[in-house]
């Protein structure tokens, strides 16, 4: 059995964002890839990486997956946070790969085989008006999407006061945009009632609202929306308020799905026990990569809970086919979330996903079938020098007070 030689991260993207795990065997030319890209904290992924992981792995048998998973989960003692977890998922990802490679099979072969053929995608849709929204929407109908997400501009979009017609205090933090609420839960609204007299009820919807809302106007937004028939409502609420997902349920019926912060089981093992949501949107880089996530769904299948693992601009090509091979061979799949990436990108990553009418194709190569090019990951980073003075935190939008709103 191959045995762990060497563990190292590989950073690349124009800003230095995307950090791929590679883990290399004492078998020649045997080494496997995982993503534990973190866009905003990706120098404190990579020390995670390389002081506390890589050195526990170092002469261990690749091949023992799940005995690496558990002794990688207890050994920074404190458990389930996103960093640690992000470290974690790319080396198991990396960990699958190796296994698959050598058995000659795909990953999700290994996972019980295939439940379909492909894998359905939903596409983002969004305009600063509804003309530009409805002209966006036909644009991904005529390339083949059955489920389109729809935004008005930006996350928050719709709910976004110009600070000229925004009442504002005199020593106001904000001379921009504010978000309030209120014209948020009249705009989405009105924008599903446009939608659905423009395109009529065949085409499924979805809308993400990034924890944008206080619980009651989460739960006024979700009955709001329920004469639309959405496929599903993103993220309603944010973690702190995942009890809430209770009275949201008693009084309408809107799909509901919610994950993408997710990091922690106990935020998700009550809203699939108490079949409170219809979707859980993991990240799998985030919850703990392929061996964590393929649980998740065996839990979910039990309640009737499908997934939708997540995705997002920020996130990677081996992200996308670990999160791949898992919608492939779980038979309670939802629908996964698409991502594009540039030419330059996707050359980068020889084996990536192909995304093609709404659909999502693997390579079928042994392992997750995806490689990474080391010396044009290197050509893809603009200036080497922010490894060194990376700062890229998440961009926060306010209310007219200057209260955060949390995404």
């Amino acid at each position: 059995m191959a045995k762990i030689k060497a563990v190292r991260c590989i950073r690349t993207r124009r800003n230095a964002s995307w950090t791929i795990v590679k883990v290399e065997t004492d078998q020649p030319g045997l080494y496997g890839i995982g993503s534990a890209s973190d866009a905003y904290n990706p120098n404190a992924v990579v020390t995670v990486v390389e002081e506390l992981l890589a050195p526990q792995l170092i002469g261990k048998d690749a091949g023992h997956i799940e005995d690496l998973w558990q002794a990688m989960y207890a050994s920074g003692y404190w458990r389930n946070g996103a960093l640690v977890n992000t470290a974690i998922s790319g080396i198991d990802m990396a960990l699958w790969d190796i296994k698959g490679k050598e058995a000659g099979m795909p990953v999700y072969k290994l996972l019980g085989g295939p439940c379909r053929s492909a894998a359905p995608c939903y596409a983002h849709a969004s305009g600063r008006d509804i003309k530009e929204l409805e002209e966006d929407v036909q644009r991904y109908i005529d390339e083949g999407y059955q489920v389109i997400r729809c935004q008005m501009g930006q996350y928050g979009g719709g709910g976004f006061l110009d600070a000229k017609h925004a009442v504002l205090p005199d020593n106001a933090w904000s001379n921009q945009h504010v978000f309030d609420e209120e014209s948020y839960l009249i705009n989405i609204p009105n924008m599903f009632e446009s939608l659905r007299s423009h395109f009529g009820p065949k085409i499924k919807f979805t809308h993400d609202v990034h924890e944008h809302l206080s619980p009651t106007a989460a739960v006024a937004l979700a009955k709001l929306l329920e004469p639309y028939r959405l496929f599903f409502l993103e993220d309603v609420l944010p973690p702190e308020q995942i009890h809430w997902f209770r009275q949201l349920r008693q009084q309408c019926s809107t799909p509901q799905a919610i994950g993408e912060l997710f990091v922690n089981p106990h935020e998700w093992t009550t809203l699939i026990k108490e079949q409170l949501i219809d979707f859980i949107r993991l990240r799998v880089s985030k919850a703990g990569g392929i061996s964590a996530c393929r649980k998740v769904a065996a839990l979910a299948e039990a309640f009737g809970v499908r997934t939708a693992w997540q995705e997002g601009g920020d996130n990677d090509p081996v992200n996308q086919v670990a999160s791949l091979h898992l919608d492939l061979a779980v038979w309670n799949f939802g629908i996964q979330e698409e991502n594009h990436f540039r030419p330059e990108e996707l050359e980068t990553f020889p084996g990536h996903a192909i995304l093609k009418n709404g659909y999502l194709y693997p390579s079928d190569q042994p392992g997750l079938g995806i490689d990474i090019d080391e010396e044009k990951a290197s050509a893809l980073m603009d200036d080497e020098r922010r490894l060194h003075k990376y700062h890229s935190p998440y961009p926060i939008d306010r209310k007219a007070d200057g209260t955060v709103v949390r995404p």
